[in-house]
């Protein structure tokens, strides 16, 4: 058998995995130990072929964003500035309540409250802010809501700040995924250079995309839905008018990836925000990792519901 005709069956596996009962979130429907072999088996083989691309001169040339002996994890769980002169840079913390994590040092953890007096808010999103603010600050709800912490997709942009666990690529000629160890969520981008006629709104959204100057992944998405769906872990809103672009880029010695993210919401923002992220490649075998086990508020603390399937998805 051929490279190619395992790499298809192999994806082909996948995609009826994860298309089944595609847009919901089940917390019966666990991946299973032989899906992680198959991801690794996959990812093997998108290294072989991004391996030999690589090896091309021009434009053909593919960053190798791919591999079975690393994966990426994030450096931070909140936005960068951009360089100079780029634009306006993420929310920041409201500095009536100074942030202080569990990497800054001795002292007090504090939580995320953005800043609701950002000028590039419009009136909507800095009231919708405002109020998740108030639901801590009245004791209503101890902890705010985060995806990564009450098991939900993070969005666009929003899944790049998941912590902690590491994420992985697979690279095909005509796709490439983007697999979460977390719940194994993946994201699709489509190496394409349009867009579909309708996109019906999602978690993820449309992505398309295309590689620049060898070292560089260039996706854009539209479609993004909104239901608990945020910029940020202050919980920045977004419409369905959403449109990112982000420039996922290779650094010379191929052990850090920088993305550097657009996001323009006319309904949400005063102008598009400009925004880094930055991982760093680790020894890291796709394991497998359910959030929803054992997942419950047993300190009473009124944290956001896990998501929940009405019924099964078998």
């Amino acid at each position: 058998m051929t490279l190619s005709m395992t790499l298809s069956m192999t994806l082909s596996m996948l995609q009826r995995t994860f298309d089944h009962g595609r847009d919901r979130i089940a917390l019966e429907s666990l991946l299973s130990g032989a899906l992680s072999t198959t991801l690794s088996a996959a990812m093997a083989l998108c290294a072989t072929i991004t391996s030999a691309s690589a090896q091309s001169s021009g434009q053909d040339k593919v960053p190798a964003l791919a591999s079975i002996s690393f994966a990426w994890i994030a450096v931070g769980a909140d936005w960068r500035d951009p360089p100079p002169g780029s634009g306006h840079g993420p929310i920041k913390q409201d500095p009536a309540h100074p942030f202080h994590g569990n990497l800054d040092g001795p002292g007090q953890v504090t939580l995320r409250f953005g800043n609701v007096q950002d000028p590039v808010l419009k009136p909507w999103a800095a009231a919708q802010m405002q109020a998740t603010n108030e639901e801590v600050l009245s004791g209503k709800r101890a902890v705010p809501f985060t995806a990564q912490g009450r098991c939900y997709p993070g969005g666009v942009p929003g899944q790049l700040l998941y912590p902690a666990e590491p994420f992985y690529f697979i690279q095909t000629p005509k796709e490439v995924w983007m697999i979460w160890q977390r719940d194994h969520m993946v994201r699709r981008v489509y190496l394409t250079d349009k867009h579909s006629d309708d996109v019906k709104p999602s978690w993820f959204g449309e992505s398309i995309g295309r590689y620049e100057n060898g070292d560089t992944l260039v996706v854009d998405t539209i479609g993004l839905s909104t239901r608990n769906s945020f910029i940020d872990n202050f919980r920045t809103p977004h419409t369905t008018k959403e449109h990112v672009v982000e420039r996922f880029k290779l650094s010379a010695d191929s052990k850090q990836l920088e993305a550097a993210v657009v996001v323009d919401d006319p309904d949400t923002f005063n102008e598009p925000l400009h925004l880094v992220q930055r991982w760093r490649n680790v020894e890291n075998p796709l394991l497998e990792t359910a959030c929803a086990e054992n997942n419950e508020d047993y300190f009473h603390q009124n944290l956001v519901p896990i998501p929940q399937a009405d019924q099964p998805d078998f």
